[in-house]
């Protein structure tokens, strides 16, 4: 009765551990991974700020607005003069003012007077200038600050790409230990029942003890491929929880690899092409590269602008103020010296980038029909790893009743048995790899 208590306490803690673990589908760990992955969340934040930069751009649509304010006080006056009247009077406008004014003011007006100004005082000025012809420049920095907002987008959804990847990978990694691990879990059973038919056998008479001594040393392999199978589990699993952002590395996978497996066909790689992320981006770096180059012509051209102020000042002991409106031409001269070269050096760069847009283009499209051959060769690797396990099994039952009969030795049993799981793990790999394939193939052609 005890020994039964024990177990039933034992089992209901094995159910409870079991109910508290979280399992997930392939499509789970995708969606967690596209929310918490560290590379996604990059992008994101960098697509954030093309978006930021676009917005910055346009703002050079608009007037540009500056407001200056100044007051100064100084130990001398900045505009200080003598004026000597008697110097600037006729003698027709002499003998008049004789008549007019008494001698103590005539003779005044032949001493030099002293005249101090803007001792101290207070500036200050709100300036509005619009560009009107800026040789392009504002309009092709919008279209170039739009290409790269477009390309942060085209960036994160190749990182979405690249992280689904890598957690379809991780995901059927973990399937095939997991599938390996059950296939163990099966050897181990069956050599537990060769050790107790074989301990019968040799205690009987009937059977060498080194038949026993083969089982045991079978099932202590057995017990250390157990063990790497394991750790290999609980690695993958830590992997992927730091890769999607789970909090507990304590789950199990849900999956069936003896599902059909989903079958795909080949396209016509050429209109593919188009539409894969990666053409696309190329496609943006020879549209910048074109933008940059008629923005280098436009730093060449005049720059015409308008403009409107308002003014302040009290310089003359007296408040003033007035408004003005103004138009500015400017025209590099010299630049050009240097700009026809930056202009080339453009040119050159936009060439550039055709030229490996071109070269790029033909690369994906090797990359994709290299995609596709994997697909078939993981297609009919996994038809003949899952017809030869029937095959494999009919095997072992055949050997296990031979060495009953005693017309086989114990090697060849436990041979039968090795390659038993050795068929069983190869189906299990091919499986794993054709998922694999079918995803790096649907990514090539930007699926």
């Amino acid at each position: 009765m005890k020994k039964i208590f024990l177990a039933g306490i034992a089992l209901a803690a094995g159910c409870a551990a079991a109910f508290a673990q979280n399992t997930y589908t392939l499509e789970q760990l995708l969606d967690s991974a596209k929310v918490n992955n560290i590379a996604i969340r990059s992008a994101g934040y960098d697509l954030e700020s093309a978006a930021q930069q676009r917005k910055e751009a346009f703002t050079n649509f608009f007037p540009k607005v500056s407001a200056t304010g100044a007051w100064f006080n100084s130990n001398k006056s900045l505009v200080q003069a003598e004026v000597n009247l008697g110097e600037q009077i006729s003698p027709e406008l002499g003998a008049a003012l004789a008549q007019m004014l008494p001698p103590e003011a005539l003779a005044a007006m032949a001493n030099p007077i002293s005249i101090n100004m803007m001792k101290n005082g207070t500036i200050g000025s709100v300036m509005a200038m619009q560009p009107v012809f800026a040789g392009g420049q504002i309009v092709n920095g919008n279209r170039l600050a739009k290409v790269g907002e477009e390309a942060g987008a085209l960036q994160l959804q190749l990182a979405g790409d690249e992280v689904s990847k890598t957690t379809e990978d991780y995901f059927w990694q973990l399937v095939s230990l997991e599938e390996k691990s059950k296939t163990v879990e099966a050897v181990e059973t069956l050599l537990a029942d060769i050790n107790k038919d074989v301990s019968v056998a040799v205690k009987a008479g009937v059977a060498m003890r080194n038949d026993l001594l083969q089982v045991q040393l079978r099932q202590s392999d057995v017990a250390a491929q157990k063990l790497k199978l394991q750790n290999g589990i609980s690695l993958l699993k830590l992997l992927l929880c730091q890769y999607c952002g789970l909090a507990d590395d304590n789950f199990s996978v849900s999956y069936d690899v003896d599902a059909d497996v989903p079958l795909v066909s080949r396209e016509n790689f050429s209109e593919a092409l188009r539409g894969t992320a990666e053409y696309k981006l190329l496609g943006k770096q020879v549209e910048a590269a074109e933008l940059q180059r008629k923005m280098e012509i436009g730093k060449n051209l005049p720059t015409v602008a308008v403009g409107a102020g308002y003014n302040y000042h009290n310089l003359m002991d007296k408040d003033q103020n007035f408004g003005m409106v103004f138009a500015t031409v400017s025209v590099p001269i010299s630049d050009w010296w240097g700009g026809s070269h930056a202009i080339k050096r453009k040119s050159i760069a936009v060439q550039k980038a055709k030229d490996q847009l071109a070269d790029n283009s033909r690369l994906l499209e090797i990359r994709m029909q290299g995609a596709w051959n994997s697909v078939e060769e993981a297609a009919a690797q996994l038809s003949l790893a899952r017809q030869s396990i029937e095959q494999a099994q009919e095997n072992l039952r055949l050997y296990k009743d031979y060495y009953r009969v005693g017309t086989c030795t114990m090697s060849d049993l436990l041979e039968a048995q090795l390659l038993f799981q050795q068929t069983m793990d190869r189906a299990t790999e091919a499986y794993a790899t054709y998922r694999t394939a079918v995803t790096d193939y649907r990514l090539a052609l930007g699926r």
